[in-house]
């Protein structure tokens, strides 16, 4: 227990450092930009490839890749039963926000500290989660509220994820396990430090992108959208708590699902007409909200 309060107060003093940087003028919102695009296209592909080194490939874990599909789906379903009477902007912030999981900028750093034996799981997860946030949720969340807006086609889901390191190394390593074909050593020494990177860099990036001032005429907004958000989480955790897996899946999955907003939900909540600083606010509330309840959910799993 004393191990991982410690470890998740250093990641919470990384956040904090990076937000005090940015008051201090240190460093500015912008910076968190560039870092962002070193941890999606270097940092995160490291930690990747190191953590997929030794799997091994199970029929359980290729389910993973569809329950990424399908609980994205399920949360936008929730999203929708609790935002019919609201205007449709309105609507689609609450669904963006709500579904999707937030895997390599914030469960993957997490876990790295806690327990890296779970990365493999969470990156099969991810292979079907990014092809929704890639698209797939603007599918479904256009479709049921009745967007008029030109919907992304299967060319544009293709080809933002051909575009994504990250989704690209979860494939090619995925291809090399399922062959049982190592990488030389040499690979993984050099990997290996950049790797150790990410933790620290993302956390960073998070307090850099913090934004916590709001009018109080936006608060009910932003507070019902993470009441659902968080209530639809903590209900899955319990679900997968008690259903028949091995015990490194339960916590990945229950992890997760607490997990804060996506990046992609926050343009894509910007892109249907969302004000940029409610769905800021509301973003930089998740990540707060969701480094407690994950250390809470690992101190009982």
């Amino acid at each position: 227990m004393r191990a991982v309060l410690l470890n998740s107060l250093g990641l919470f003093g990384i956040i904090l450092i990076g937000y005090l940087t940015k008051r201090l003028s240190l460093f500015v919102k912008a910076d968190g930009s560039m870092i962002s695009k070193i941890v999606v296209n270097v940092t995160l592909p490291a930690a990747i490839i190191v953590n997929l080194r030794a799997l091994d490939v199970e029929n359980q874990l290729l389910l993973l890749i569809l329950a990424g599909i399908l609980l994205n789906i399920v949360m936008i379903v929730i999203g929708h039963f609790f935002s019919k009477k609201q205007e449709q902007v309105e609507r689609e912030f609450l669904m963006y926000s709500v579904s999707g999981y937030n895997i390599g900028n914030f469960a993957i750093p997490f876990v790295q500290s806690f327990m890296p034996q779970a990365i493999p799981i969470l990156s099969f997860f991810d292979i079907g989660n990014s092809v929704m946030l890639a698209g797939g949720s603007t599918v479904v969340i256009e479709g049921i509220s009745g967007s008029n807006e030109k919907r992304p086609s299967v060319k544009n889901v293709m080809g933002r994820l051909g575009r994504s390191v990250p989704f690209l190394c979860y494939l090619i390593m995925l291809c090399l396990r399922i062959f049982e074909i190592d990488l030389p050593a040499a690979v993984f020494q050099v990997v290996e430090p950049i790797a150790n990177a990410n933790t620290f860099l993302s956390m960073f990036m998070i307090g850099l992108f913090l934004e916590l001032r709001l009018p109080k005429k936006e608060l009910s907004l932003v507070w019902r959208v993470l009441i659902i958000k968080y209530a639809g989480g903590i209900l899955l955790a319990a679900l997968f708590m008690f259903l028949p897996l091995p015990t490194i899946i339960k916590a990945a999955l229950c992890l997760v699902s607490v997990g804060p907003i996506t990046t992609f939900g926050v343009i894509n909540s910007v892109t249907a007409g969302m004000r940029a600083e409610v769905v800021g606010f509301t973003s930089s509330l998740s990540f707060l909200i969701s480094l407690p309840l994950m250390t809470s959910l690992l101190l009982v799993l």
